[in-house]
Formats: structure tokens, C-alpha cells, sequence
């Protein structure tokens, strides 16, 4: 059984008279322990349908089973209950700021029924656990970005959670603190078996973090596969462009000028592993007749797993052009026809 199951999940609002249908018959599952992400731009209704799993946001209709338990149905106790082994770490932090590291988490610790006498050794194993130990008596304002969201952790793991919910947990930091983050979530996932659920608009965090991944767009689930398989070879249009825009293969521009003067097809080209493709580009040249250049190429490692990325300039007849895409789209992962602008 999943330790989360959403079911045909739909959530409409009210706004200006008019109703706004945010998340739209979702459906998915996330197995214990593992890194479930949810990816999508701003207003796919990421965090409305993330909001649904600790029942801050009651759906219109569908179930919200949680360990089994049918929070739709549940008492107020239940789902209180249910709550209290749910985290949240949030975007912006949310942090006291007229309180101590320890105040914050003290905080947390008493809202989740800690016993008073207890906290201060749990408040020192939490903020050894995000490697803020030496900063009990610090005040938000004297923190860095990513210590504040370190404190963050600390607070969302207070009560001894099951499951951690992440909402653009790393959107506010730069790119190395994001991955500092990143790599503690996923030492606390290993460390602590507890189940993570992100929810993210950077491919970024998706390839480092996630075991499995969804896709949404205007409230709607349009894609859901292992990491991996969203990078090689991605399935929907939304999943596309994400992808797209991370293993970006803009060509410099005097490089487009160079082409601007040819006449051809260029092609981006996706493929598993990291072996080259010289063997089925020296075959499919051979075979239809085509001039193929190499104009750029590299190894993206997504979940320490290759994914090649290479830039190709077919020239030659219109016919044979056409029967050299056709041979690519039957060997490689992931063709796309690419206009050279001028």
C-alpha cells in the first residue's frame, strides 16, 4: 500500500465571480520512503494539490488517503493526528524573527505536545542535524539564506515526521546553497527513512533529488515517470519544455550566423548513456546520403545516470534530410527539429 494516495483530486476556488478550477481529477501514489517531486510553472497548482496530502486544503471531491487513512473522511481529531507527522518546509523560511534558533524550534517542539523537560536535547540533535549546532542563540537576521532554510529543516523535522512536504524549498537560494540543501534533504531521506514530497519549478532540484517525478500544467497531471525517463525522453508537451530549458541547446550566435548561410536541418538529439553516437551518425550518413556536423555536445548525469545531449547539422537534398530524421527518431531518444533564427 502507498503511505500516500491521491485520488481524482479536484479543487475549485471562488475568486472575483468567477470559480478557478486549480488542480483538475489528479491522481498519483507515493511509496515510503521515497523522493516524490511535483514539477510545473507558477499557477499549474503545485502547491494547491500538495497542500491537499496535510489537509490544509480540503478537495472539492476525490480521496486524500494518507497511510491508509481517508483524511476526506477523517474526524477533526484524525486529521489533526495526521498533521502532526506531516512537515512542511516552506519557500520563504517562516521563521520567528524575535526568536532564537532554539526559541523557533522550541516553538515547534510545544505546538507538537514535546514534553517541556525534553527539548533542549532535541533542539541541539536538530540543529546538529542540518549542521547548525553552534547557533542555538542566533536570531534569524544574523543567518544566511540557506542557513535560515537549514533552520527550516530542523523545525519540520521537530516532531519526528513521516513525511517532510517541501514547497519551493529552494526557489529563494542561489545555486550552490540550493544544492547544500539538496544534499541534506536527501542525507535525511537515507538517514531517516522519511518520505519526501517537493514540489519545484527548477529541473535543477529534479535531477539530483527526485526518485520519481509528475508533471502538472494548469491544474492538471499531464506526465509522471522515474527522473530519468522524464530527462531522456519526456512524454508531454509541459514535460518538453521543462526539459527543453535545462539541457538547453541554444547555439552561440555566431555559430547560428555560420548556419543562417546553409541550407539543412539542425537537430537537437537526447540519448541514454554516455557513449557517443559516432557509430549511428557515420551509419545514417552512409545510408541516406546526408553531410551530418557535430556542432555541440555534452553529458548531463541525471540521478548519477547519463543522458547525452548533442547538436547536429544535416545538409543535403530535401528527401534525404527527411529519411535521416526519420532513421534518428528510430535510434536515439529524442529528436527535435530545431529553426536556425535569423
Amino acid at each position: 500500500m502507498s503511505q500516500i494516495e491521491l485520488q481524482h483530486i479536484d479543487v475549485t476556488f471562488q475568486q472575483k465571480r468567477r470559480t478557478v478550477h486549480a488542480v483538475k481529477d489528479v491522481s498519483l501514489s507515493v511509496e515510503k520512503g521515497e523522493i516524490f517531486g511535483i514539477v510545473g510553472l507558477s499557477g499549474a497548482g503545485k502547491s494547491t494539490l500538495v497542500r491537499t496530502i496535510n489537509y490544509l486544503q480540503a478537495p472539492t471531491n476525490g480521496k486524500v488517503l494518507v497511510d491508509g487513512t481517508d483524511l476526506t473522511q477523517a474526524s477533526a481529531k484524525t486529521i489533526a493526528a495526521a498533521r502532526r507527522k506531516i512537515g512542511f518546509i516552506f519557500q520563504n523560511f517562516n521563521l520567528i524573527g524575535n526568536r532564537t534558533l532554539a526559541q523557533n524550534l522550541a516553538f515547534a517542539l510545544t505546538a507538537g505536545g514535546y514534553p517541556e523537560k525534553e527539548q533542549p536535547a532535541r533542539i541541539t540533535e536538530l540543529l546538529a542535524l542540518v549542521g547548525l549546532a553552534d547557533r542555538q542563540d542566533n536570531y534569524p537576521s544574523q543567518l544566511s539564506g540557506g542557513q535560515k532554510q537549514r533552520v527550516g529543516i530542523a523545525r519540520a523535522l521537530a516532531n519526528d515526521p513521516d513525511i517532510l512536504l517541501c514547497d519551493e524549498a529552494t526557489s529563494a537560494l542561489d545555486v550552490e546553497t540550493a544544492e547544500e540543501i539538496i544534499q541534506i534533504l536527501k542525507d535525511i531521506n537515507q538517514r531517516l527513512h522519511i518520505t519526501i514530497v517537493f514540489i519545484t519549478h527548477q529541473l535543477e532540484v529534479a535531477r539530483s533529488l527526485f526518485d520519481r517525478v509528475a508533471v502538472m500544467e494548469a491544474g492538471c497531471l499531464v506526465e509522471q515517470s522515474a527522473t530519468y525517463d522524464l530527462f531522456a525522453a519526456p512524454q508531454s508537451d509541459m514535460g518538453q519544455r521543462l526539459v527543453n530549458r535545462f539541457l538547453d541547446t541554444t547555439l552561440p550566435a555566431k555559430v547560428q550566423a555560420q548556419l543562417i548561410q546553409q541550407t539543412g536541418q539542425l537537430l537537437a538529439l537526447r540519448y541514454r548513456g554516455s557513449d557517443s553516437l559516432s557509430p549511428i551518425i557515420t551509419q545514417i550518413a552512409k545510408n541516406t546520403g546526408v553531410d551530418i556536423n557535430i556542432i555541440q555536445g555534452r553529458v548531463e548525469f541525471i540521478q548519477d545516470r547519463a543522458i547525452g545531449v548533442l547538436a547536429v547539422y544535416l545538409t543535403g537534398s530535401a528527401v534525404a534530410i527527411s529519411q535521416a530524421i526519420q532513421a534518428f527518431q528510430q535510434r536515439v531518444d529524442y529528436v527535435e527539429e530545431v529553426s536556425v533564427n535569423a
